[in-house]
Formats: structure tokens, sequence, C-alpha cells
């Protein structure tokens, strides 16, 4: 069964009329597994992002090199923030036209999404993300103490047909299972709180279009990694560059250059996704991170040692890659992995397992095939992997904004957490052959 995406087509929002143009009701991405600020579907190939300007222009300077290794940047569209007569509130994308909509980077920082961190038709099907909308005067207008608890209700129609279930602080299952990654939900109703409380001075919002690097798997397993040994950018107060420093001291960002900030791995075995989130990945030790590793690779049936070759290069050449760019720092950004939890490698896997239960039961079988106990894949079934670099709204280089501070040589930071990431996932694989 293929993870689908149920749609109402051709619905918009009863007030997406600005200037006469029907825009696109934005719903959840429903893989987001980390970061602050929420990820929206665009459509199948696209998502948004709240616009950081320098994010935008670090994604328009990027080295063509680089590129095989970021999501494709499609342009920008407005973001309008929409009632209608039923009570429900929309997040609705139209064509950008300049000097109409905000940045984030106009607004206090108190107030920006918190960070983690088209030349597409706009007159594209989209389901329809209804909100319900919060009476004034309800908990969720100050965006300095919001709560989950406290945000609008979200009634999402675009979901997974495979249910996801959260690992709790001591490994056990969450008894719920819902359709959608439990993070892109928090996500989504801060967001929808923050926005909602600017909403009587802030008509428009910036948000960058993004290739949605997930939409060729059927089944994404996907590994948010936090690289780096520093996370704060050379603009931070003194205050949240001390308040980031703890965090990497406290975590594998100082020993190894890298955290885990959240996953979802699919499982055979139950046919569910197993997430974890970035409070999970901070606590970790270095022996914690190998076992999240571990868990990552593993299918509830058996671990996917086809993953290590095709992950361990996409790897090195990133860091080849990354070590020929002088003054570059990618401070506070991710590193996705991602593979499909239900390829065809998988379904061989399957197949050859029920086979073996044949094989051990019919003692007439001679021997030879009664002891093939071989469940490798041929070269041609190897699977697809991908390695994508995101979250860019602390990155900088040489030149870059006319940044007072220059930085000499590659990010050894983050070339260090590749390196940990490799040696990690080299050990794992000899010690699993």
């Amino acid at each position: 069964m293929c993870v689908c995406q149920t749609m109402e087509v051709g619905k918009y929002g009863k007030n997406a009329s600005r200037a006469g143009e029907r825009g696109v009701l934005l719903e959840p991405f429903i893989h987001q597994v980390g970061g602050h600020s929420s990820m929206m579907r665009y459509d199948d190939h696209t998502v948004c992002k709240p616009l950081i300007s320098r994010e935008q222009r670090f994604y328009e300077s990027l080295p063509p090199e680089m590129k095989e290794f970021t999501p494709e940047y499609k342009g920008v569209v407005s973001v309008c923030f929409e009632g209608d007569s039923d009570g429900y509130i929309n997040l609705v994308a139209y064509p950008y036209v300049e000097s109409e909509a905000l940045e984030q980077d106009d607004m206090p920082e108190r107030d920006q999404p918190r960070r983690k961190h088209s030349r597409r038709s706009l007159h594209r099907s989209s389901s329809v993300g209804e909100h319900k909308e919060e009476r004034p005067g309800l908990p969720g207008d100050n965006p300095e103490s919001i709560q989950e608890t406290k945000s609008p209700k979200v009634e999402l129609h675009i979901h997974s047909d495979v249910p996801f279930q959260m690992l709790d602080g001591n490994s056990g299952l969450s008894s719920e299972k819902i359709s959608y990654n439990p993070w892109s939900l928090r996500c989504h109703k801060q967001q929808l709180s923050r926005m909602r409380s600017e909403s009587k001075d802030r008509k428009l919002y910036k948000f960058l279009l993004l290739e949605n690097v997930v939409h060729h798997f059927r089944f994404p397993c996907v590994l948010d990694l936090k690289m780096g040994t520093r996370q704060h950018g050379d603009d931070a107060s003194e205050e949240k560059a001390a308040r980031q420093m703890k965090k990497c001291e406290q975590s594998t960002s100082a020993t190894l250059g890298v955290r885990v900030c959240g996953m979802q791995v699919y499982q055979l075995d139950t046919g569910h996704y197993l997430c974890r989130n970035k409070y999970y990945g901070r606590g970790l030790s270095i022996e914690g991170f190998r076992n999240a590793l571990y868990q990552y690779l593993h299918n509830g049936l058996e671990l996917r040692k086809d993953l290590f070759e095709p992950i361990l290069a996409k790897l090195r050449s990133l860091k080849a890659v990354l070590e020929r760019q002088a003054s570059y720092r990618f401070y506070s950004s991710s590193l996705l992995i991602i593979y499909d939890g239900k390829d065809n490698r998988a379904g061989m896997f399957m197949e050859r397992r029920a086979e073996m239960r044949l094989k051990r039961v019919d003692t007439s079988l001679p021997e030879s095939l009664q002891d093939d106990t071989s469940t490798e894949p041929s070269p041609s079934a190897l699977p697809k992997v991908d390695v994508r670099m995101i979250d860019f709204a602390h990155s900088t280089f040489k030149g870059f904004r006319d940044d007072p501070t220059v930085h000499d040589g590659p990010d050894m930071g983050y070339v260090f957490g590749l390196e940990s990431l490799i040696n990690i996932m080299e050990q794992m694989r000899e010690e699993n052959q």
C-alpha cells in the first residue's frame, strides 16, 4: 500500500479572492520531522516556509556544486491569514507582488517564528486546510506564551494512509496513532497562533517555495540532523549565543559535531512510522546517537544493510564539496537523510523470508536449497537515498550581504559532523557484515 494524500480537488477558500485571483490553500507538510516554523504543502512537488531574507538570498547565491545537496529554490509567494463564513481559518498563497508582503526580518525578533535552524502556477488543484478559528480573548493571542494545547484546533484533509507513532522518553510506544508526523502538527499550531496574533496589522507574509525533497519516496524515512559544533549566527545576541553553546555542550553537537533533531522510520512489521523529536536527540550520549542511527536504519524486521553504501557515498561527496567552500559557515543548518521504507528491495526481502520458511518445512528439497539463507539483493536493487542540506537562516560567506565577520577556510565544524557520521556508519557496517 502506498502513501496517499487525500485531497479535495479544486476547492478554494470562500474569501480567497485577493485582486480577483484564486489562491492555493496550504496544508501542513505531514512529513516534517524537525524545525521550528511550519513547513506547508503547496503541491505534490513543492513546500513553503516563512521567508527569512538571509535564507532567501543564500539560496539565490548557492555555488552550483552545492545545488545537488540542497532543495531547489522555486521563488516566493504571498500568504495571508483568511477566515471564511463558516468560522474556519485558512492560510492561502497568492502570487507575490513586490512590496506587498512582509518578510519575517521586518518584525521584532520575539515575533519571528523560532528557527532551527514562483515560477510554478498558483492555480493548481489543492486540498482545503480548514483551521477552526479561536474566538477573541482565548489563550494564544500572545505569541510569547504560545502553548501547543492553547493553539488553534486543526482539522487536516491531507494525510498519510500510514499511521505515525511517537516513541516516548522511555522508548515505549505511544498508544496514539495519527495520520501525520506529530511534530508537523505542533509546528503548524504554533505558526497559526503567531500569525493570528499579528493578523490585525500584518495581512500578507512572504513564504519561500522549495522543492519537496521526499516526493520521490512512497514511504519516506527521514532523519533530521543538526550539523556542526556551533549553532548561533554571527549576529546572535550574547544571551542567544550562550543558550546555543549550552545546548551544544550538553549534546553530541560538541563531541560529534552532529545531533538528532527528529526522525521517522517506516516499520515493515507493523506498517507504522516510528517518530522521534529534537528533545530526544538533545539528551543522547555518543552511544545513544549510534543507537538512534541504528534505529533509523532498522525497518522492524532487519537492519537495512543495503543502505550503508549509497548513504556513505552521498556523505563523502557532500564532505568533498563543503571542503572546497572557503569562508562558508552553515550555522544552525540541518542535514536530511532520506530513504524509502518500502522499496523493491524490501519486497524482495519479504518474499525471500517466505521462501525460506517453506524450505525449512519441506525436507524433500535438496540440502543445498535448505541451507540457502542468502537474502542479499542484486547490485541493481540498491535503494534510492537522498542527502540534503536545509535551513540557511544563519549562514554566511565572504561578501554575503556585507556581513562584517569573514571566516577563513571551510566550515570545519560541519565537516567534523560529517566525518563523525561517516565513521559511525562505517563501523556499523563492519559490525553487521
